[in-house]
């Protein structure tokens, strides 16, 4: 309870998740949070898409966007490199594109600049 925390669009603030769900972190290449579950307000499309360049090159994702405003927040991975592959079939948020309301502080915080408990899939 001390560290959680509701994720929030960035765009229009519509709950799109929280910490209790959170099952990993990605920092260095993506700056991500992963959860296994998300809510109604995330949507994704149906088609794959093929990343071209950057840290997704090779992989073919299902984009997330939310459902009040449109702003893409994440994607699901389908297929993936080896180094990604502990991330397919879960939700990951683009800490960028969502923001933090922590509940026991009352307060919104840049995603990028929370600390939580260290979850990982890769074990």
């Amino acid at each position: 309870p001390e560290d959680c925390a509701m994720f929030q669009c960035r765009g229009c603030w519509a709950v799109l998740g929280d910490s209790l769900h959170l099952c990993a972190q990605e920092e260095q290449r993506l700056g991500l949070l992963v959860c296994f579950k998300v809510t109604n307000d995330v949507t994704w499309e149906d088609s794959l898409m093929i990343g071209l360049e950057g840290a997704l090159l090779g992989c073919a994702y299902n984009t997330l966007s939310c459902r009040s405003c449109g702003l893409i927040v994440g994607f699901i991975l389908y297929s993936a490199s080896s180094a990604l592959a502990y991330l397919r079939g879960f939700f990951s948020f683009f800490k960028d594109s969502i923001l933090c309301y922590l509940l026991k502080k009352q307060m919104i915080i840049e995603a990028s600049k929370v600390n939580f408990p260290a979850v990982t899939l890769k074990e």
